[in-house]
């Protein structure tokens, strides 16, 4: 049986709405509140934010807080690598916002250089921008971005200076490899709020993505078969779930919710049947926002999909998806 290895990091530098860096004690209390172990049954370690630089004045406003960010990836990447590389240990990430998720990539890449990895976005958003595109400059819209090394000239609407440029190429290039995946390495599952720059490279790169409709059309157990084809070639895979993925009819504790997403049972159906593949080697849960939310909704939504989610992917239990 594997061991969980929780990494816990309550980074919100890259959130346009304050509040994510409540996310993992969210969780925790929803725990305790579904009278759970989890949190004492696994071992965890803190990744140090860089929250502080929220009361500082905005510097980069292409790139937020990029210096801290810079510094949180090589924490993240570090703990992530040092995680895969014990023997029968599985690296759990729960964190703030989702800009941290390009640490995540890079400590997989930094244990596994030689191998493909397969990245599974189950996420509403694309996080394709760099500052080059980006609207608003928010950095948890460019995890993607940094792993796939894209700066995306071709729909620039911004003009850097030298300092973004040079922390911007620090960051993609973290873990001294750029770029750590490749397009045809990416699969999207619940993509429905994009913008044209985003979209550009989507189409450009023939990027898979499926939608909520093709899942329920198809159902959970057949578009993951189809995703773990798609990604055969992959040597290992890692499973990013924002919360944002979920309807807002359910929770509306996220930062940027988005209509027309997925039920609290596909959800968990989703993370289960991923968990079950022998390449998978992590998964991250993030975006949970509990001062949008009443009574600890999404987090304890979260939880349970983690919660199950775990079982599966350490062995601990039968693959049951059932509600």
């Amino acid at each position: 049986m594997k061991k969980a290895k929780l990494i816990l990091l309550r980074s919100e530098l890259g959130a346009g709405t304050r509040g994510a860096s409540l996310g993992v004690d969210a969780l925790k209390i929803a725990a305790i509140d579904l009278q759970s172990n989890y949190f004492r049954k696994h071992e965890s370690i803190e990744v140090s934010d860089e929250n502080w630089l929220l009361l500082e004045e905005i510097k980069f406003k292409h790139a937020k807080r990029i210096r801290g960010i810079t510094k949180i990836y090589e924490r993240l990447s570090k703990a992530v690598s040092k995680v895969l590389l014990k023997s029968n240990q599985f690296p759990i990430v729960l964190a703030g916002d989702h800009s941290t998720a390009g640490g995540t990539i890079a400590g997989l890449r930094s244990a596994f250089p030689d191998d493909k990895i397969g990245v599974i976005w189950i996420d509403a958003h694309a996080d394709l921008h760099s500052p080059y595109t980006t609207p608003s400059g928010n950095m948890h819209g460019m995890p993607l971005a940094t792993a796939l090394g894209e700066d995306n000239q071709e729909c620039a609407s911004n003009k850097l200076d030298k300092k973004t440029i040079e922390l911007w190429e620090r960051l993609k290039n973290s873990g001294g490899v750029c770029p750590k995946i490749d397009y045809r390495d990416l699969v999207y599952i619940g993509l429905r709020d994009t913008e044209e720059q985003e979209d550009f490279l989507l189409e450009k790169n023939n990027v898979k993505s499926i939608s909520v409709r093709e899942l329920r059309n198809k159902g959970v157990e057949e578009t993951v078969n189809e995703v773990l084809d798609y990604l055969s070639h992959c040597d290992h895979l890692y499973v990013s779930f924002d919360v944002d993925c979920i309807d807002p009819s359910i929770s509306v504790g996220t930062g940027t919710p988005v209509p027309n997403g997925l039920r609290i049972k596909e959800a968990r159906e989703l993370m289960s049947r991923f968990a079950a593949s022998e390449k998978l080697k992590c998964f991250e849960i993030v975006e949970i926002n509990p001062t949008l939310d009443t009574e600890n909704h999404m987090a304890e939504t979260a939880f349970k999909i983690l919660e199950q989610a775990t079982k599966i992917a350490i062995n601990e239990t039968e693959n049951d998806t059932d509600d």
